[in-house]
């Protein structure tokens, strides 16, 4: 049998047991008809150029995200990480992003020119707003959704009968987030929430970060749905 993402989350890992907590809100993010229709390769190209280009906004106020997470952080180890994650984001990320974009015509004018959307603001000032109130594990656990909701996302539809490869035009987008590289990343980012709740005396905080991942989850499905709407 094919292993699955889930199949190698730790299963007393912060992330697995709030991923446990919060299935409507998780299940409604990483089975979203936007995320069917980047399977099967019915997504509009429309939508998918606005996702592309809401998600390279996003990638700037991530950054910033991570930054403040360096700030946070309670040791030199998790900060360090931290930093090379701000690294990653705006010297390798934002790159290959902008190199993918220009696949769908879209060049970076084009991209910064744009507002954000609506979804873009409420997910990426939520997140931003638990970091500044709350402490490394609230960041944390609001941003997990993103980071490991892609690489969920991207083996699951791997490992789906109905995803359609040759000729999709999303291919390469779930080839990317499904490469093991991405994978380990994920794989690091619910270790490092360990390293962090373990400091921070989370088990006594489980109902909060329960109610702050389903709301981040929520929030990543509004974006999932913000590329279905304004491509109508």
């Amino acid at each position: 049998m094919t292993e699955t993402f889930t199949d190698i989350i730790p299963p007393h890992s912060l992330f697995g047991r709030l991923r446990a907590k919060a299935p409507d809100a998780w299940q409604a993010y990483v089975c979203h008809e936007f995320v069917r229709k980047l399977g099967d390769g019915t997504l509009s190209g429309a939508a998918f150029k606005h996702y592309l280009v809401q998600d390279y906004l996003f990638l700037i106020q991530f950054a910033r995200a991570y930054a403040l997470a360096v700030y946070k952080a309670d040791d030199l180890t998790a900060m360090r990480q931290f930093s090379g994650i701000v690294h990653a984001i705006l010297d390798m990320e934002m790159s290959l992003h902008l190199e993918f974009c220009a696949g769908w015509g879209l060049s970076e004018a084009d991209i910064v020119a744009m507002p954000e959307s609506r979804a873009t603001v409420t997910y990426t000032r939520y997140v931003l707003e638990k970091g500044m109130q709350g402490d490394v594990v609230d960041l944390q656990v609001a941003l997990m959704p993103c980071m490991v909701g892609y690489a969920e996302i991207a083996n699951r539809l791997i490992a789906d009968p109905a995803t359609r490869l040759d000729g999709n035009p999303y291919r390469a987008w779930i080839e990317m987030y499904a490469s093991a590289e991405f994978q380990d990343v994920a794989k690091a980012e619910i270790s490092l929430l360990d390293h962090a709740a373990a400091q921070r005396g989370a088990e006594g905080r489980i109902a909060g970060l329960t109610e702050t991942f389903a709301k981040a989850s929520q929030l990543e499905a509004d974006f999932w749905q913000m590329g279905l709407d304004l491509a109508k």
